[in-house]
């Protein structure tokens, strides 16, 4: 019987800024098939699922996210269905077919959904086959966030580390490095690539000069940092993480 990956907890962006490696069929050896003499061999097939390595080096084949429905769609034949999911740092579609459409039966737009499935592609969007789509409280989007920033700190800081020993060993080195902590070679092929443009310092800078001593709305950010919502919001994640931000009331942030 084939075992199933685990299904990841991830923000959206960490799948549709990483990178989409396509499942395979691979022969795994030979059987016998039949008895006495009409016994014949026949290859075994294996498949190997697909798989995104995100820009922090995990792997994820099924992803386990917490988001909300913005659109929903079902086709008049009700053989295909899809959802819209945004989390805050991107946005993602979900999609079902045949008989799985009803997955998506109880979920409608506005819902906080969790929606967990394998990663595919097609025509070059990463999307998720939802294995499951459920709708939850409020309450637990709190609970989530703070799961993702401890897990997103710990991996920053690791990664962060492993490009600095770029300047300063070789190859082999940061090789057998990356694998001791359990990141091979083509995870760490992904987090070496990749060149993001922070703007996180810029952010902080912003904050700070427009604190008047109880903190900044993030809604005045939003005003004034010319980027997308998304990427202030995953800044701000960000620092918090870090440490160099904190929430005195909730939406209003000052610099540590």
């Amino acid at each position: 019987m084939v075992k199933r990956s685990v299904a990841k907890k991830v923000r959206i962006v960490d799948i549709t800024n990483g990178r989409y490696f396509p499942g395979t069929r691979e022969k795994s050896g030979r059987e016998k098939l039949g008895t006495g003499e009409n016994v014949v061999e026949d290859a075994i097939a294996s498949f190997k699922a697909s798989y995104v390595i995100t820009p922090y080096g995990e792997k994820v084949s099924r992803a386990n996210v917490l988001a909300t429905v913005t659109d929903r769609f079902f086709s008049p034949e009700g053989n295909y269905a899809t959802v819209t999911l945004d989390d805050g740092t991107d946005a993602i579609r979900a999609k079902a077919f045949g008989e799985d459409t009803n997955v998506f039966e109880k979920v409608d737009k506005g819902h906080l959904v969790i929606v967990v499935g394998k990663l595919k592609e097609y025509q070059g969007e990463v999307h998720i086959v939802a294995e499951l789509a459920r709708a939850v409280e409020p309450e637990y989007e709190n609970f989530r966030k703070l799961e993702l920033l401890e897990n997103l700190s710990n991996r920053k800081r690791l990664i962060d580390n492993l490009r600095k020993m770029q300047s300063h060993l070789s190859e082999g080195d940061v090789k057998e490095y990356a694998k001791s902590l359990g990141i091979g070679e083509e995870a760490l092929e992904v987090v070496l690539e990749k060149k993001e443009v922070d703007y996180k310092p810029k952010i902080l800078e912003i904050i700070n000069s427009l604190d008047d001593g109880d903190g900044v709305e993030i809604t005045k950010l939003f005003e004034i940092v010319k980027l997308s919502d998304n990427i202030v919001e995953r800044s701000i994640d960000e620092l918090l993480a870090e440490g160099a931000l904190y929430e005195p009331t909730p939406g209003r942030f000052k610099k540590i």
